[in-house]
């Protein structure tokens, strides 16, 4: 089991909801436990769009809303693609046409990807200016935490010795740190709990250091602090869990 969702399990088993003073999910502001998944569109800025291009994010998450609109909450995010744009990091062990032999003394088929993953405690408030109920509406939330993210070296059907094991963290540039996220967007819940999701803008902004020592391909360690940003539009299905009103009537 990954770490982000040993988080997000431990977080969601600390969540009780109150079975007494709570109204409709209508009519009245209510404790809800939203478990919401997502995906974003995201754009690299900073130091981080040196490296790669846009990349694919997906994550999952759990906070608690009270009746008041705050929330407080944990998520955490895989980020994924292939937009690497260090494409060099191999030449030293490339041949003069660019091309990489494995131990066979064939071509190999080499391809470089992004990898990495956040994760980010937050507090949030939903401002409920529109919306089917007073549980939904505009959604700004702001958060800290983790970022890591590196190259991956992926030989395919090959076996090119010198970029496997440990020798493939001199070239992956494996970097992580702390890092702050804001998001502004819209929180619906349906009043038939079958409807319910997220749409918004937004930002991540990582504080990194290289944890490698030592870079094979330029002959030097990477010191310094990094800022590697991350923008995107994220849109997310939620899984609202509360406990329900009885508004039977019972005659005697």
């Amino acid at each position: 089991m990954t770490r982000p969702a040993l988080l997000l399990i431990i977080l969601c088993s600390l969540f009780r909801l109150p079975s007494y003073g709570q109204g409709g999910l209508r009519d009245t502001s209510i404790t809800i436990v939203p478990i919401t998944a997502s995906y974003s569109f995201q754009v690299p800025q900073g130091e981080l769009s040196q490296r790669f291009g846009w990349n694919h994010n997906v994550g999952l998450g759990a906070a608690v809303k009270f009746k008041n609109n705050y929330l407080l909450g944990l998520e955490g995010s895989f980020i994924f693609g292939n937009n690497v744009n260090e494409y060099n990091i191999l030449r030293h062990i490339s041949t003069f046409n660019g091309a990489i032999v494995d131990q066979d003394g064939k071509a190999a088929n080499v391809i470089l990807y992004e990898r990495g993953y956040t994760i980010v405690a937050y507090a949030g408030k939903i401002i409920p200016v529109v919306g089917p109920n007073p549980n939904s509406g505009i959604l700004l939330k702001l958060g800290g935490g983790y970022m890591r993210h590196k190259i991956r070296i992926e030989s395919q059907n090959n076996e090119v010795p010198g970029i496997e094991g440990e020798y493939a963290k001199g070239y992956d540039r494996l970097t992580a740190g702390a890092m702050a996220s804001a998001f502004l967007g819209y929180q619906h819940f349906g009043n038939n709990r079958f409807v319910n999701f997220l749409f918004g803008f937004q930002m991540d902004l990582g504080f990194t250091h290289n944890l490698r020592p030592y870079n094979f391909d330029t002959g030097r360690s990477e010191d310094g602090l990094r800022f590697d940003g991350l923008n995107g539009l994220r849109v997310g299905w939620t899984l609202p869990i509360y406990r329900a009103v009885d508004d039977r009537v019972y005659f005697h």
